[in-house]
């Protein structure tokens, strides 16, 4: 297979150095692909990084039926000409819309006889009778597309309640052959999901009833015909569960089904744990979740350069598959808010560079791309953005992706950014409640951060900053004030305080436990993080700023590094290249193309230096891909304008070739 691929690599770039025109380099472009992409089916899962839609980011939990359907025909429709084939629900499909039901709640979880999740039939009719999601799977597949599941860390608390047998087990707990394995045999309390742990804990899989369980969880999936499993609360830093990936990914294998095993939540993910899971799975996220923040965008630039760094982009997976580190979905379009009762209701916060940026930088580094907002509500300005074809051929057929520059934005700016750390670690920001005039009960939120150096080294300063007062004493009023002017009907607060069901929901007894606590806002330059929606703080006597749900800390970090620069190959021999500025401010950003060749002939797939071949003075013409404009013929450099939180992506095909290919 791969030397079929390289042969074919090889003819055509043969016949590109006889062609003329960029039009028809892009026609031959296009020939290849189709022929790469042809075969891909012997390549194993994954052979790219995945492409679909998550309705996590639009539903939060409770999507329905219809939606779920709606959604999928427009993929098929719509977005299947570019790649995109899964569509997945996303979690607690099985537990039941109660009012007194949230992402935090346990009791309210269906399971069948043998303790495994089904889905809600109310939510879900089609389910309905035992049937599960195999008549959703059908219409899905019938559609020319494949169906996804999320589901959760171990056994349910609502299983364990009930103390349901365990289909498959063979023997007992105790040795005795005298009764059956049990929920509760299997169940490691003290091994609960960390963001979940009232509802789900990890079952004990060096057991024999512990691996029956899995094997029973995933025939099930089999046999309700998923393709797709996203599995969450088993890998990151509070989460790391390698003896459960071990035991699901061996299980999968035992389906005998051709199925994508996914990996998350990703927080605080390191390399090290990439090389633990990239031969189990196909995906695994390396960041916290995702949200319309442009603190949650910025965030995944290191940790994006890291894994790329280390050679896990397109590592083995599962299966004689790849695997690929992920970014999380894209919060674009038409959106919810993070575990809310309610479906969307606004358009994504990111400006629209932002927007060009958070998707250049998936691309480029080659994450999954799955779209989380509402298809039936998507505009053209996004639909253009995720469907885009040069950026799209990037993220499935480049190779050699990697950051190459990064550096101080002008003027040494040094834009702040809020991180939720762990409260024992090392926190260089001081945070007070001042006044805010004197005498005033208007109260602000400040923050300090010393000695803060610039890597060009040339001063050292003290950073500080307040939150705009007044801070709210009433998050609740505040937060349906806020949703008042978002036009959310059910939330005005009259209504809202006159239906017990929905204020109990959103605001109930949670915030009046914490009366002298305050909720941080969205603040222009001091941007929040979609972790922080929801929380209440405090302020201790040494300066800290504890999160009361998390128990996390906020510190202040510096974004010294703004200026980035990464690059890619085509299989066309083409170069891709992407500016992208972190910063306040409009920064010109440049590349010399004489560095470009030699730090592409540095990179080889035989991890040897290739023989660079320049007939004569080194050009490069190429395409600005998010403006579609032509570039003219460049000499010595490449260089671009970026605005504040923007990106520029260029395709440039240059007068050389190098021999690796």
């Amino acid at each position: 297979m791969v030397r079929m691929e390289l042969a074919t690599i090889r003819k055509h770039v043969q016949c590109r150095r006889r062609l003329d025109t960029l039009g028809s380099i892009i026609l031959l472009l296009t020939s290849l692909i189709s022929e790469i992409v042809s075969s891909s089916s012997a390549q194993g899962l994954a052979s790219t990084p995945p492409r679909g839609w998550n309705s996590y980011d639009s539903f939060s939990w409770i999507i329905s039926e219809s939606e779920f359907l709606d959604n999928a025909e427009f993929v098929a429709n719509t977005l299947k000409p570019f790649g995109y084939e899964y569509v997945v629900v996303d979690f607690l499909w099985y537990r039941k819309r109660d009012p007194k039901a949230s992402i935090w709640s346990p009791g309210f979880d269906l399971t069948d006889e043998w303790g495994r999740p089904v889905p809600d039939p109310v939510r879900w009719p089609s389910t309905a009778g035992g049937k599960g999601f195999g008549p959703i799977a059908d219409k899905v597949h019938a559609m020319g597309l494949k169906f996804g599941l999320h589901v959760m860390r171990g056994i349910s608390t609502s299983a364990i309640a009930k103390n349901t047998p365990i289909l498959g087990a063979k023997g007992s707990p105790d040795g005795s052959g005298e009764r059956l394995w049990r929920a509760q045999d299997i169940a490691l309390r003290d091994r609960p999901c960390f963001w979940m742990p009232s509802c789900f804990v990890s079952v004990n899989t060096s057991s024999e009833g512990g691996k029956a369980f899995i094997e029973s969880l995933y025939q099930q999936y089999a046999s309700w015909k998923v393709d797709f499993i996203k599995h969450d609360c088993v890998f990151g830093a509070e989460d790391m569960s390698l003896d459960e990936i071990e035991a699901v990914s061996q299980a999968i294998v035992n389906t005998g089904r051709p199925i994508v095993y996914s990996l998350s939540p990703g927080v605080r993910a390191t390399t090290a744990m990439g090389f633990d899971v990239h031969k189990l799975s196909h995906m695994y996220r390396v960041t916290s979740d995702d949200w319309d923040f442009w603190n949650d965008v910025q965030s995944h630039f290191d940790v994006a350069r890291d894994f790329a760094a280390v050679g896990l982009v397109g590592a083995s997976g599962l299966q004689e598959g790849r695997s690929w580190p992920d970014l999380d979905m894209l919060p674009l379009g038409w959106l919810t808010d993070p575990g809310a009762p309610y479906g969307p209701y606004r358009r994504c916060r990111l400006s629209s560079d932002e927007q060009k940026l958070q998707v250049t930088l998936w691309a480029i580094s080659k994450s999954p791309l799955m779209y989380g907002g509402d298809l039936r509500n998507i505009d053209k300005a996004t639909l253009d953005l995720i469907t885009n074809p040069v950026m799209l051929d990037m993220n499935a057929n480049s190779f050699g992706n990697r950051e190459v520059h990064s550096g101080p934005a002008p003027d040494n700016e040094a834009p702040p950014v809020l991180r939720l750390v762990g409260c024992n670690e090392t926190i260089n920001t001081r945070w007070a409640v001042h006044q805010k005039f004197l005498g005033s009960n208007n109260e602000q939120l400040c923050w300090t951060v010393p000695d803060v150096s610039f890597s060009s080294g040339t001063r050292t300063r003290e950073l500080n900053g307040c939150f705009e007062g007044p801070l709210s004493r009433d998050p609740c009023t505040e937060f349906l004030r806020n949703a008042k002017k978002v036009n959310v009907p059910y939330l005005h607060p009259d209504q809202a305080r006159s239906s017990t069901k929905e204020f109990e929901t959103l605001c109930g007894n949670y915030w009046k436990q914490w009366p002298t606590t305050y909720e941080i806002a969205n603040k222009e330059h001091f941007v929040s993080s979609s972790k922080l929606i929801g929380e209440t703080w405090r302020v201790t006597s040494t300066g800290q700023l504890i999160g009361t749900k998390h128990g996390l800390c906020a510190s202040i970090q510096v974004q010294v590094n703004v200026s980035r620069i990464w690059i890619a190959r085509g299989l066309s021999g083409n170069v891709y290249v992407a500016f992208f500025n972190l910063g306040l401010k409009p920064s010109s950003i440049a590349i010399s193309l004489d560095s470009l060749v030699k730090d592409q002939a540095s990179y080889s797939p035989r991890k040897q230096p290739g023989n660079i071949i320049l007939k004569s003075g080194l050009q490069c013409v190429g395409l600005d891909v998010w403006s579609n404009k032509q570039l003219g013929i460049l000499n010595g450099v490449l260089s671009a304008l970026v605005p504040p939180h923007g990106a520029a992506l260029f395709s440039l095909t240059c007068n050389y070739t190098i021999t690796d290919i």
